[in-house]
């Protein structure tokens, strides 16, 4: 990029605000965590759940500040990245973060401690970039006064938790945004590439083919804003028909696939099952339940989890954790349905074939587990979101709301409690 494009692409109103609700929120994040932990953590999950030799590499104030978000399934990162995938559950975790985690650990000195400030770098790193093209995505689709009220929800939601921690999530957001920008300004070989990218980080993304393909095919687009609508038909299933017609471009989005092919290849190539990461599913309780059986189930969990409540103890807890996880499914559907009345289809698309597979693939024990976390890099939730806390004044209301939740997610996450 020549000198003076750089220094104004720097001066935008994009880097300016998401640099400044990422050193803020992350800051605050941060700290708490730090704080947290500083307090006692739980033995008994760290005992069964922690490896001290690759969360704690550095020993007395490096520990203190990089080991309390390290965490949970950041060890299995951490892990794969140190020594690869072997045997077991590990083929769960797609490869391009360990990877990325791996590969930056040479740059930082190599050895665990190195791999331990990659991780970070990269999850950090993403999440500054997914935040500057979430600022130019909603500009460029609601206008600039909804950037930096969506920027802000989806920093302070308490699925943001993992943003920023040495896990996937960041990547991840960092990839699908880049991939619905691209689109939407008409670089298809960009979109089919960071497609691909984010079906290497998780396995939902093999799934952006589907708004990818409705962007190219319907709109909106930057590329070509006013196309004759194929056909002639003016019948009620006209708006069926594609408004561009395909061209050779199209072709880019099947890289969008790679990603998880390439991660099937390999494990075929290493001698393990090519789709080993759908076998070890079971490993972590993982189950099909049938289109949204998981929505049920959960429905269900949350009844039984008001009975619970006056058990006491771990009954209770459960109860409460079940109920807590409802409320996250109630906001999911209830957004869901608003990103699909306020925002062009390709965006409701994507929040509900993304949506379709944590609530068709309930863990057994607790159907709605990780649901936060899922929701934490859906950011067409945060795009309707913000439209509706600016058209009814309550922006600063939920913002406090959501950052009072990360709190209490921070602090039980950095202390070795189970969150979400």
């Amino acid at each position: 990029m020549p000198a003076g494009r750089a220094r104004t692409f720097l001066r935008s109103v994009a880097v300016r605000d998401a640099w400044r609700t990422f050193w803020i929120t992350r800051g605050v994040v941060f700290g708490v965590a730090v704080f947290a932990a500083l307090g006692g953590v739980s033995r008994g999950n760290a005992a069964k759940f922690d490896a001290p030799l690759l969360t704690h590499p550095f020993g007395g104030t490096g520990d203190a500040l990089l080991s309390a978000l390290a965490r949970w399934d950041s060890v299995w990162f951490l892990s794969i990245a140190d020594s690869g995938y072997g045997e077991g559950a590990r083929a769960a975790f797609f490869p391009l973060f360990p990877g990325l985690a791996r590969v930056g650990g040479e740059l930082f000195g190599g050895g665990p401690g190195g791999t331990l400030l990659a991780a970070y770098a990269v999850s950090l790193g993403a999440l500054l970039a997914a935040f500057v093209v979430f600022h130019r995505l909603v500009s460029l689709e609601l206008g600039p006064r909804y950037a930096p009220v969506a920027l802000l929800l989806i920093a302070v939601f308490p699925g943001a938790l993992w943003l920023g921690a040495p896990y996937s999530e960041s990547l991840f957001l960092a990839a699908s945004v880049g991939a619905f920008y691209a689109a939407r300004t008409g670089r298809w070989a960009w979109a089919g590439a960071l497609g691909a990218a984010a079906a290497a980080t998780r396995s939902a993304g093999v799934l952006l083919l589907v708004p990818l393909a409705v962007l190219y095919l319907w709109g909106p687009r930057e590329d070509r804003t006013r196309p004759p609508r194929l056909g002639t038909s003016a019948g009620p299933l006209a708006w069926l028909r594609p408004r561009f017609s395909p061209r050779p471009d199209l072709a880019w989005l099947l890289l969008a696939p790679a990603g998880l092919g390439a991660y099937a290849a390999y494990l075929a190539a290493s001698g393990s099952d090519a789709l080993a990461f759908l076998d070890v599913q079971a490993a972590w309780r993982r189950e099909f339940a049938g289109p949204l059986g998981g929505a049920w189930q959960g429905l269900t969990a949350a009844v039984d989890g008001v009975g619970r409540l006056n058990d006491g103890g771990t009954p209770a807890r459960a109860g409460a954790h079940d109920l807590m996880l409802f409320g996250f499914l109630a906001f999911a559907l209830v957004a869901c349905v608003g990103v699909l009345r306020r925002l062009p289809f390709a965006y409701g698309a994507w929040t509900a074939v993304a949506l379709m597979l944590p609530l068709s693939w309930p863990v057994g024990p607790q159907p709605l587990m990780s649901l936060p976390r899922f929701l934490g890099v859906l950011f067409p939730l945060f795009m309707w979101l913000a439209l509706e806390c600016e058209e009814r004044r309550r922006t600063a209301h939920v913002a406090a709301a959501f950052a009072l939740v990360l709190g209490l997610f921070v602090t039980k996450f950095a202390t070795w409690h189970w969150v979400a």
